[in-house]
């Protein structure tokens, strides 16, 4: 770790050796995480002060984060998480940013040994980040390392969202899903991609949706964890399900009773929240691994499902490069009415996990997506590609095999 400047929440926090001397045209940079010594030190006073609250009524998760795991979590945190351990998963695959539409972009870029492999486009959701990708990256784009057939191989690109993470905080209003997904399809451009497959779960499902339906030249097929649609724009969305999808419905109607308060605020008051979760590092643990626990397949138990290295590693990304409040934003700056496709006609995948929040019945979504591809995936959550890696890279494996090959260099070879 190198010293550096006091961290000032505006997305420096991390720093990367970073050329910004061209922060307007289309140059594509490389870029390395590099943390500063005094932001760690920064970190570990404020969660050495934390002010806790009163302890609930009940010992479990039930009125929100159980004090007791948010204190072991945070104790380690501030004194045996290793910071150059962080770096070290973060660097391991090639980065790079480029200033999109006024916005840094960051994204990892993970060309494959095969030559023939296809491009794939993956977007992450809230309160995920890039780190949600770091096990797949591998797998994915080097299949024959990891005990897979070549012939399966993907040049991954996984950007973070603008206002997440390494991408840095958005700096104006209008950042909303429909504005990510053409930011991504120019990403893709500079990359070299004239065509290619995209995936994404979460905002990135509705990213991927949107790439599909806006671009139906360039995105061969997407594949997606959920599915964004619209049932008022049926004539009678209840009277085209069946009792499967009755059951969808109502299942997914009782978790968004008691799932979507973050939702709620986050559309509305985001800045408001934020106060509290720039300030506290414990706040943030408190409000974003709670979803970790809630969203996953995890029996109560986030550690079964997520080491807590990994868990850290997220919160980590937001902390430091001061980003949940530019995060939180994308809710209120996107209006599900205006930018939900009506049709996605490019073939669709769709997995759905079991403990997934959302569950779209069949008949609805095939209403919308060109659906060639819909699995029930024996386990998982919200967070697949970091909750069960393996499964999802494999299903990505098998529904994108139709497509091999659909990705071509824009002008030959991609510029990073």
């Amino acid at each position: 770790m190198e010293p550096n400047a006091e961290r000032t929440g505006d997305g420096d926090g991390v720093s990367g050796d970073i050329d910004d001397t061209d922060d307007t045209g289309d140059a594509v940079r490389p870029f390395e995480v590099s943390v500063a010594d005094d932001d760690v030190a920064d970190l570990r006073r404020r969660l050495a002060a934390t002010r806790w609250p009163d302890d609930p009524p009940a010992d479990d998760w039930s009125y929100g984060t159980d004090p007791e795991y948010l204190r072991t979590l945070c104790e380690y945190w501030r004194e045996s998480y290793d910071w150059d351990a962080f770096e070290r998963r973060l660097n391991r695959f090639d980065q790079y940013v480029t200033t999109i539409d006024g916005q840094r972009v960051h994204c990892y870029h993970v060309r494959s040994p095969e030559p023939d492999a296809t491009p794939l486009l993956l977007s992450h959701g809230w309160p995920g980040s890039i780190v949600e990708f770091l096990d797949v990256l591998g797998p994915l784009s080097d299949p024959a390392a990891h005990g897979g057939d070549p012939d399966d191989a993907f040049h991954v690109v996984a950007p973070s969202l603008p206002g997440y993470g390494f991408s840095g905080p958005t700096t104006g209003a209008g950042w909303d899903a429909r504005r990510i997904a053409e930011a991504f399809a120019e990403l893709m451009t500079r990359l070299g991609y004239d065509r290619f497959l995209a995936q994404g779960g979460d905002w990135g499902a509705l990213v991927t949706a949107i790439l599909g339906a806006e671009y139906p030249d360039r995105v061969a097929a997407i594949h997606t964890n959920l599915l964004f649609l619209r049932p008022s724009a049926f004539e009678d969305p209840m009277g085209m399900l069946d009792e499967e999808g009755r059951a969808d419905y109502e299942a997914t109607k009782a978790a968004r009773e008691g799932e979507t308060g973050y939702q709620a605020i986050q559309s509305t008051k985001p800045q408001t929240l934020a106060y509290g979760l720039t300030d506290s590092p414990a706040g943030l643990a408190a409000w974003v691994v709670e979803k970790f626990r809630t969203w996953s397949d995890c029996d109560g138990d986030v550690e079964s499902r997520f080491d807590r290295e990994r868990l850290l590693d997220n919160l980590g990304v937001y902390w430091l490069t001061g980003t949940v409040n530019a995060s939180m934003r994308l809710y209120y700056e996107t209006t599900f009415e205006d930018v939900v496709p009506d049709s996605v006609d490019v073939p669709t995948g769709h997995a759905r996990y079991p403990v997934e929040v959302s569950r779209t019945p069949r008949a609805w979504a095939e209403a919308v997506y060109d659906i060639e591809h819909w699995v029930e995936m024996p386990e998982g959550g919200h967070f697949a590609a970091m909750e069960v890696p393996d499964l999802f890279v494999e299903d990505l494996r098998t529904f994108f095999g139709n497509y091999r090959g659909a990705g071509t260099d824009a002008g030959g070879t991609p510029h990073a």
